[in-house]
């Protein structure tokens, strides 16, 4: 069986550290199931838990191309099927079937399970998805759940209705989406299971979906036909359509880490950056990204986070609106991290037409960036600290700290770090930031190739 992490999502409500450069899967808040007081995302978290059962050889990851640097800084061998654009989970699904059966090894007669790629869970949970192969086969269902046996009358999660129990799984009879209080009582007293949003499919009947919509059922060909899909839910379109569902149970511990009142209540401290945290304070967490610092005196049940992108302040009974709340607000993102480093904002301006942006980019030990250019800006290179090399339309420069580089438009370069090397980068022209860039290559034998010729 093969297995799917999916994980186009940009998690706005953990706001301000998410944005659509850093989703919240892979904010580094949550602790290890092996060392509870080291701190990781939530993807290196899952893909920990993988390898531990087994399964991390058959497993892809679906996303973003804006995602894919950030994926592969955290997990240095996946294998990501990028989507082209966003079209719900349906979509997903069957991008990820395509992947795998052409480049994962998979014939269409296999089975996928398709997971969400930030539960908070321990290792059991990933045995229990393991049985779903073994229930496919002995239910002869269209698509295999998996429901976690509930702990509280929850609101905030489905619910999967169970019908008749056989041997290793349940019968579905049916769905029930976020409850009322009331409701939520009835559905526990009941032996309703959360849903835990995993499902197994057989990979050809996923490709058969694809073709009925006139999409080619090859990687390539549906990348290209993307937009023909249509952008909808794997809910809607397959469960709420099957004619059999089969479910199997897991019992343990399992929580969607959604809103900043659940992140808090895993944290395995109550501060996190430059912070002063009272001791008259009272379940309160705060977490600073910033380089000044954040200071709380008697307060309680709030959590207080300070980032490049904003401040938040907020009762933990209210952390559930911010969505809502902040879905006005639009700007680019002031903190990014990719496979290579990290990228801070430190001003965007523009006067009369012409764009400025300043950004502090440090690039880790032996990474490298892409060989690139840019069409519509000039960039201001200083070093701040460490040494690096610069492949500047063919030619070698060395970086030390002072060193200053002026970068026309279009002229081609890369940068490789021989330590953590800092400088500041200044954008002038009529496009700034990531979109005026043009990857030539990620390769640098093929960089410094062009140095020699």
């Amino acid at each position: 069986m093969y297995y799917v992490l999916l994980s186009g999502g940009s998690g706005k409500r953990l706001w301000p550290l998410s944005n659509d450069a850093r989703p919240k899967q892979y904010l580094k808040l949550v602790n290890r199931e092996i060392n509870s007081m080291e701190h990781c995302s939530m993807l290196q978290r899952v893909w920990e838990q993988l390898e531990n059962a087994g399964i991390d050889k058959n497993t892809i990851i679906t996303a973003g191309e804006e995602q894919t640097e950030l994926i592969r800084s955290q997990i240095k061998n996946a294998r990501i099927a990028v989507e082209p654009m966003r079209r719900d989970t349906f979509g997903a699904v069957i991008l990820s079937c395509a992947y795998l059966s052409g480049h994962g090894g998979a014939s269409e007669d296999d089975y996928v399970t398709i997971m969400p790629v930030d539960p908070y869970t321990e290792g059991a949970y990933f045995e229990t998805v393991k049985q779903l192969e073994a229930v496919m086969n002995a239910s002869d269902a269209e698509v295999g759940l998996m429901g976690a046996a509930p702990s509280y009358p929850a609101t905030k999660y489905g619910y999967i209705l169970p019908g008749e129990k056989k041997e290793n799984y349940f019968e579905v009879k049916g769905f029930s989406e976020k409850p009322t209080e009331e409701k939520a009582e009835q559905l526990f007293e009941q032996g309703a299971f959360w849903n835990c949003g995993v499902f197994c499919v057989k990979i050809g009947e996923m490709l058969k979906r694809a073709k009925a919509y006139g999409v080619p059922t090859d990687y390539e060909g549906i990348c290209q036909n993307y937009e023909r899909l249509p952008k909808i839910s794997f809910d809607y379109e397959v469960l709420e359509k099957a004619g059999k569902l089969a479910m199997v149970k897991f019992q343990g511990y399992w929580k969607d880490l959604g809103t900043w009142d659940a992140m808090a209540e895993q944290m395995s401290t109550d501060s996190i950056g430059n912070v002063v945290l009272h001791e008259s304070c009272k379940d309160t967490q705060v977490i600073n990204e910033l380089n000044v610092p954040v200071v709380a005196m008697g307060v309680r049940d709030l959590v207080v986070v300070a980032a490049q992108d904003g401040i938040l302040v907020t009762g933990k009974g209210h952390a559930a609106e911010l969505k809502e709340v902040t879905k006005g607000l639009v700007s680019r993102p002031m903190f990014e991290e990719r496979r290579w480093g990290t990228l801070e904002t430190l001003d965007d301006t523009e006067t009369d037409g012409i764009c400025t942006l300043t950004r502090k980019i440090k690039i880790y030990d032996g990474m490298t960036s892409s060989y690139h250019y840019h069409e519509k800006r000039d960039e201001i290179w200083t070093v701040l600290n460490g040494s690096g090399e610069l492949i500047l339309e063919g030619n070698k420069i060395l970086l030390t700290p002072g060193k200053a580089i002026c970068i026309r438009k279009n002229q081609r370069h890369a940068v490789k770090a021989f330590q953590d090397f800092e400088y500041i980068e200044i954008h002038v022209g009529t496009v700034v930031g990531n979109d005026d860039i043009n990857r030539i290559t990620f390769d640098w034998d093929a960089i410094e190739l062009s140095h020699i010729l």
